[in-house]
């Protein structure tokens, strides 16, 4: 495919790299002379220089009637020069065109980008909420990713010393807790990392990734850590911008009874946060000033979340609300030099925004036929896929094991009607069965051929 990205920041610089390795003839259009420079440098992709908004900057990028580009993704920080790129595109003849939005009322009502003839305007912050709402109510979990429709997640455990799960090989799970919709798809162990098989035993202090039924999850948390998380009674947000509101916003929606604080230093953004939210106490200070924190209880508080537009204030807060007491505290934080420092800092969980946009983008250029959502587990360079069996594959009728899916590909979770289930060697496939797919990036397309899926 031939694309176009407007926007070389933390996600455009991604997506380019992922989509030039993968062999698609990618353009980069940026403004800024050091991000064009870094990718020029670093990427074997084409770079021009200038506002991705301009009709003949576009042009220089192959935006021009007649159009040979297939897709333009425009992700820059600035939600006008998106909307703006990618009606130029659409009206140039490009077949499909995707913008970032981070004003919410861009997304809120499908007009703007139906009249607009944009195929998709993407909204992270939202999804980055549901994430820190998820990590908040399962207090144990260091990670999150929300799967099949909110059924089931994959959740990241560390294993605590006495968990009954160390030194038993994973097959013996399942005999233990046949109940138990759950399946480990990842291992950290210190530096390294594996896919583990039946025969694998854990280890205390392993970090697990697993796939559970989300109504199951809190015996797991049991299972891995030896407690269970208690409901929600009070939560501090520190930062009142989109994310910040996002979150006490589905706080007050989705939790019965839980204590609302949010602090911001930026008195007219007080004024209509108080105005937006219902249940919410907002409160005009410094996220870093401990009296105020301490006579707001964040000693009690069960989450404190901080997310600001700076990552630096976000992990220091994050730290000091945690030194004061929090149960549980979660950074919003962008840049990925940043999150490879997570287990040098006291904070308990960070959470990317940029990768939740860049998961996005790539489901729908990878796997644009394939039903279902893609979601980047970054962090240990794999993937997971929701995706349907079509009556043409030739999985149908046939067993699990005698698929042939190579190491390192699992078969998470099948959903079949109202009935989800981890499969078993034994596990017949069907036409319909909607299936959650694992795997590293190289093996995703595998995966997806032997299952006869496009």
């Amino acid at each position: 495919m031939r694309i176009v990205i407007v926007g070389a920041g933390e996600v455009g610089f991604a997506v380019a790299s992922q989509l030039s390795q993968e062999g698609h003839d990618v353009t980069v259009v940026e403004a800024d002379e050091a991000k064009a420079t870094k990718v020029e440098n670093e990427l074997d992709v084409m770079v021009v220089r200038g506002n991705g908004a301009r009709p003949h900057v576009l042009e220089r990028a192959g935006i021009c009637i007649p159009c040979a580009t297939d897709l333009l993704i425009a992700c820059t920080n600035h939600d006008e020069v998106n909307i703006l790129a990618c009606w130029i595109a659409k009206r140039a003849g490009t077949p499909k065109v995707m913008g970032r939005a981070r004003s919410l009322e861009f997304t809120d009502n499908e007009n703007w980008s139906r009249e607009l003839g944009i195929d998709m305007l993407i909204s992270p912050e939202r999804s980055v909420a549901r994430e820190i709402e998820e990590l908040l109510a399962v207090s144990s979990a260091v990670r999150t990713v929300e799967i099949a429709g909110g059924k089931a997640g994959v959740y990241a455990f560390r294993i605590a010393e006495r968990s009954p799960l160390v030194a038993t090989p994973l097959k013996e799970l399942r005999k233990s807790f046949p109940t138990l919709v759950s399946v480990v798809i990842y291992v950290n162990r210190g530096e390294e990392g594996f896919v583990p098989s039946g025969e694998d035993a854990l280890l205390a202090g392993d970090l697990c990734y697993v796939v559970c039924a989300r109504d199951q999850v809190w015996r797991l948390e049991e299972l891995f850590g030896l407690r269970k998380s208690r409901p929600l009674r009070r939560v501090l947000i520190v930062g009142g911008g989109k994310i910040g509101y996002q979150v006490a916003r589905r706080l007050e929606l989705r939790v019965s009874g839980v204590d609302i604080r949010l602090i911001d230093q930026d008195r007219e953004k007080c004024d209509r946060l108080a105005g937006e939210l219902e249940r919410t106490i907002v409160l005009c200070g410094e996220g870093t000033d401990k009296e105020l924190l301490q006579y707001e209880g964040v000693a009690e508080a069960d989450g404190f979340v901080t997310t600001t537009a700076s990552d630096e204030a976000n992990i220091l807060i994050g730290i000091l609300g945690k030194s004061l007491g929090a149960a549980k505290s979660v950074a919003v934080v962008r840049r990925k030099s940043f999150l490879q420092m997570e287990r040098h800092v006291e904070v308990d969980a960070m959470v990317n925004p940029n990768q939740a946009l860049a998961s996005i983008i790539m489901r729908h250029v990878r796997f644009p036929r394939a039903s279902g959502q893609l979601s980047l587990l970054e962090s240990i360079g794999a993937e997971m896929l929701e995706t349907t069996i079509p009556a043409s594959s030739s999985a149908v009728g046939e067993e699990v094991q005698k698929l042939g899916l190579p190491k390192g590909i699992v078969l998470a979770l099948v959903e079949r009607g109202r009935e989800a289930f981890v499969p078993s060697g034994d596990t017949v496939l069907r036409e319909g069965d909607r299936i959650i797919l694992f795997a590293s990036n190289e093996l995703m397309p595998r995966a997806l051929e032997v299952l006869g899926v496009e």
